[in-house]
């Protein structure tokens, strides 16, 4: 769970940024203002999940400046339960200048991220259950993939913008029993560096590996098959930011409805596009009768 606090900067930030004097940095920038959205892997995934006619349950932290994003999980029907309040910490939050170059420069406070939160899996049915684990809390990352291999849990790996802070070791034990490994293909280059393994080694740990690759689409490696899955046709390109959160729901849809990993994935590309046609992560709303009817014009029927 985080905020977003996105500023525009008028100018290019390269033109204030004296490559001689480096070693002295001190610069300011004045922005023209700043926008707020509502952010996180979680947040993100659950929203478009629930788009879809479907119930998430959020594992994740939150601060103490909570109340925004509650009434906003609230307002969508997104339950509070897996939710974890840090009184003594603001929420995960970053902070993004963008200028006219579309250069950025991000601030990234962890806050309520660095606290584990716990969850209890009391009443959980292996039979009914599929988790995502995208970046957040390290520990939580690591304690709730063992959970989920004690209860014969199917779980997917996204490691994501968290593979900076793992070991070689402890990331192929976390890979080892899950169902799905995704990832963009930097990360997987990164991912392969630090297991040892290409990607045949990487199938003796997971079942199947989904590699998104932008407006190239998705490339998806079995030990049975390998194909390519073509982006799903935009609008108007206005943010891709958030584009990898919604095709992971989509392709979370496409599982627990019992379709096959290829529709599984084409679900996410086509929920992947709404996204980009909106500025922010949670902006883009559909029905899903709409979401059927566009899914149809790029693949036919669902």
């Amino acid at each position: 769970m985080a905020y977003d606090r996105i500023m525009d900067f008028p100018g290019k930030l390269s033109d204030h940024i004296l490559p001689d004097k480096i070693h002295i940095l001190n610069v300011c920038f004045t922005v023209n203002g700043m926008v707020e959205k509502f952010g996180g892997t979680a947040g993100n995934i659950a929203y478009s999940l629930r788009l879809l006619n479907e119930k998430p349950v959020i594992l994740a932290t939150i601060g103490k400046d909570h109340k925004s994003y509650f009434d906003w999980l609230e307002k969508n029907n997104i339950t509070l339960e897996g939710i974890k309040i840090i009184n003594e910490e603001f929420t995960a939050g970053a902070y993004i200048i963008t200028d006219k170059a579309d250069n950025q420069i991000t601030g990234f406070n962890p806050g309520a991220m660095k606290y584990p939160s716990g969850y209890k899996f009391k009443n959980s049915d292996s039979n009914n259950s599929i988790s995502m684990i995208s970046p957040g809390n390290l520990q939580d990352m690591i304690e709730y993939a063992k959970t989920y291999k004690d209860k014969g849990i199917n779980y997917i790996c996204d490691p994501g913008q968290s593979l900076t802070q793992w070991e070689g070791k402890t990331l192929r034990e976390w890979l080892d029993g899950s169902m799905l490994l995704i990832s963009n293909d930097y990360e997987l280059e990164m991912i392969m560096k630090m297991t040892g393994l290409d990607e045949k080694g990487l199938l003796g740990l997971t079942k199947t590996i989904i590699t998104t690759l932008g407006d190239k689409g998705s490339h998806i490696i079995t030990s049975e098959f390998n194909i390519n899955i073509p982006a799903a046709k935009v609008h108007d390109v206005i943010d891709p930011t958030g584009a990898g959160d919604a095709y992971r729901a989509g392709l979370l849809k496409g599982i627990i409805t019992g379709r096959d990993i290829v529709t599984s994935a084409k679900i996410g590309t086509v929920v992947a596009a709404y996204a980009i046609e909106k500025y922010g992560t949670q902006e883009h709303c559909y029905t899903y009768d709409n979401f059927a009817e566009r899914y149809k014009d790029n693949f036919g029927e669902l």
